[in-house]
């Protein structure tokens, strides 16, 4: 198990790449995620200023 870890003197690049994916694809998530809220709210709030001059005319 530990040659499989050592990954054949390459372990600290080889879990490095990995590690570095790993945190570009969470802050991939995040920023997808709140930029998904951000454009949820826009909408929210053109539909409600539309709902709003409609109800008015």
């Amino acid at each position: 198990m530990a040659e499989f870890f050592d990954m054949g003197g390459y372990a600290r690049y080889v879990w490095s790449a990995w590690g570095i994916s790993a945190v570009v694809l969470l802050g991939t998530v995040i920023a997808v995620r709140a930029s998904l809220r951000t454009t949820r709210e826009q909408l929210r709030s053109r539909l409600q200023s539309r709902a709003g001059a409609e109800a008015r005319s």
